[in-house]
């Protein structure tokens, strides 16, 4: 009885969301290019951290080498990019990675991806819209702040903000209703904004060409003592010769680079928001992969090009950790550019507002609609727009920005944007090899050659030859298709896999490890790489899509492992602010979502219907009528 309870709620807990993949099923307007999802993916990723981050990275960390620091950061970004975009093609619906793991790995994994998308992006816009209001207010001499702390004083230290941020709240409203008049619009504003920035980039990057000096990039350590000890640029007190480096084009050696390159991750953070326009995008399958893909590169581009230019304008123990950019062009006699820097810094911080309120009532919508949350979120408007979310999202984001300070904060937005590229890492890896029918559904939806389909489904139909566990099919196995034993040796193994990356990177980032623990490192890492190639030994799905994540399992893995390890390295303070986030939500779950969910009611009233349908009839009833038609042939040649 016991038993049997558990396994009812745990089957509960793991229903996966079957997708109807008709790509004109939906309540949104279709009305975005692959131009929009490109400027919208560049100007959330490319914010105003271009502006800073260069400097303090490459001062207290990789120097000149700061560029390698951006290409081994966008290397590992990419690993995660090409999930997403993988996803994309094959459910291209409102969702990003909650609906990437509803489909693959269940509702309750799929509900905790979600409420922490919700968190991540009401810190992240919140944030940015204090933010936005301090570069302002910086530019018209301070006066916002000295009236909100003369007039509106908050005396709550270390829980509420010193004083609340009224034009923050003033920025968050108006891009609420921005989102809520319309997409297209909301798109349009992006790409004039996303335009500027790039454009000013340029202007960095071109400056630093004309005005640079590749001298910088040779510095001897008596060259940088003297200069920090003479230098008029710097303000700065004098700096020990251990904070300095070594000189050269790597002052603080592949350690720096290494340091420089998980503080560079973070930069390549917002590419995901793309994954939310399944719904809105015209041609999504074709869309949405290239929309992630160019907009990486088009960041990495601009974080190479302006580290570059900064590290040659001028030394790098000269830059300033706040203000890099204006203080650059001020040494090299160009003062009066730094007016072009504060407009492009604006431009990106609004950029960088819109790419993080403009998933958030989709992620609210598709969660809702779903069951998940409350069902009158899920309302659209006359102009197909998520309205109620909308104005619940922008309501949220202000009693934020408002009300905290949010410094203590923001490394909640890490732990759930790394959290759902796991996760979608791990689910491009199960649905790969897996056999199940509506993994023929999703590959059917972003076909691009149907004769090819064709016959991968049909060869998918047909019996496969049966599979009896031993080592032999475990390393070879006899089927060319994907089969249930394979399909759940991949899950076993891929769990298994996540546990290990866990425990892994707890003890890779022991900054002190006794020999035991060396040992019991290397020891997991044999057992990971040992499950690896039973992955890598298991039969693929063959079908066409759109996009595939080439080199599979290894790019998933690898980006499991590198994700993995970053959420470890956060402090205990932010797990513990993770923790009371995760109690809210299962709250809220369980007390209303785990029975309101649609899949719940589907299992409820036995109203199951097919995911996609092959000219109008379920797939389903396809698949039977061949098998059906196949034997009664059989059986007619053996009467004859």
């Amino acid at each position: 009885m016991i038993l049997a309870t558990l396994k009812g709620i745990g089957k509960q807990l793991l229903r996966v969301k079957v997708v109807d993949c008709n790509a004109d099923d939906t309540h949104f307007a279709r009305c975005l290019s692959t131009f929009d999802l490109v400027a919208l993916g560049v100007g959330s990723t490319l914010g105003a951290g271009v502006y800073v981050l260069a400097g303090a990275v490459a001062r207290n960390s990789s120097g000149p080498a700061i560029v390698l620091s951006f290409f081994i950061a966008a290397l590992a970004s990419v690993l995660a990019g090409l999930c997403y975009a993988e996803f994309g093609a094959r459910v291209p619906k409102t969702g990003s990675a909650y609906l990437y793991s509803y489909v693959t790995v269940g509702e309750l994994w799929a509900f905790i991806t979600g409420w922490n998308l919700i968190l991540s992006y009401v810190i992240g816009t919140s944030s940015v819209a204090r933010a936005w209001s301090a570069t302002f207010d910086e530019l018209i001499g301070r006066h916002i702040e000295e009236f909100c702390r003369y007039y509106m004083t908050m005396n709550a230290p270390g829980v509420l903000a010193e004083y609340p941020d009224i034009f923050a709240v003033f920025i968050i409203i108006t891009l609420t209703g921005l989102l809520a008049f319309g997409v297209k619009e909301s798109a349009l504003v992006n790409k004039v904004f996303t335009c500027i920035n790039v454009a000013v980039l340029v202007f960095v990057i071109i400056s630093g060409l004309v005005k640079g000096d590749l001298k910088n990039w040779r510095l001897n350590p008596d060259e940088i003592l003297n200069a920090t000890t003479n230098s008029s640029h710097n303000q700065t007190e004098f700096l020990p010769s251990t904070s300095l480096g070594e000189g050269g084009f790597m002052p603080f050696g592949w350690t720096g680079v290494l340091s420089g390159a998980a503080t560079c991750f973070y930069a390549f953070i917002g590419f995901d928001c793309i994954a939310t326009t399944g719904e809105e995008v015209r041609n999504p399958q074709r869309a949405i992969p290239v929309g992630i893909v160019a907009s990486l590169l088009i960041c990495f581009v601009a974080y190479f090009g302006v580290s570059a230019a900064l590290t040659v304008m001028m030394p790098y123990y000269l830059l300033d950790k706040n203000s890099p950019l204006p203080v650059a062009f001020k040494y090299v006699g160009w003062e009066g550019a730094t007016y072009a820097v504060a407009v492009g810094s604006l431009c990106a911080l609004s950029t960088s507002l819109l790419g993080s309120m403009f998933p958030l009532p989709r992620i609210i919508y598709a969660m809702a609609r779903d069951g998940l949350l409350f069902s009158f979120l899920a309302r659209v408007s006359e102009r197909k727009t998520p309205i109620i979310s909308t104005f619940l999202s922008g309501l949220l984001s202000a009693l934020m920005a408002f009300l905290f300070d949010l410094k203590d904060l923001v490394d909640l937005m890490s732990i759930g944007t790394l959290l759902a590229y796991s996760l979608v890492a791990a689910c491009v890896l199960v649905l790969r090899y897996q056999p199940e029918q509506p993994i023929a559904a999703y590959e059917m939806a972003s076909t691009q050659d149907e004769p090819e389909l064709a016959d991968s489904y049909i060869a998918e139909m047909l019996p496969q030859p049966e599979e009896c566990f031993t080592i032999k099919n475990l390393l070879s196995p006899p089927n060319v298709q994907p089969s249930h034993q394979s399909g759940t040796v991949v899950n076993i193994c891929t769990c298994v896999i996540g546990i290990l990356a866990c425990v892994v990177s707890i003890l890779a980032v022991q900054e002190e490890m006794a020999t035991w623990c060396v040992s019991l490192l290397c020891v997991f890492v044999v057992v990971s790489l040992a499950l690896i190639f039973i992955v890598w030994r298991q039969p693929q799905s063959q079908a066409k899509l759109a996009f595939k994540v080439p080199l599979l399992p290894f790019l998933p893995i690898t980006s499991l492992f590198i994700n993995v390890y970053l959420m470890m390295q956060l402090d205990k303070g932010t797990w513990m602010r993770f923790a009371i986030w995760m109690a809210i939500g299962f709250l809220i779950y369980f007390t209303y979502g785990i029975r309101n969910s649609a899949e719940a009611v589907l299992n409820r009233s036995d109203a199951y219907a097919p995911a996609c349908t092959i000219k109008g009839e379920p797939m389903a009833t396809e698949k039977d009528a061949f098998l059906h038609s196949t034997e009664g042939a059989t059986g007619d040649d053996n009467e004859e």
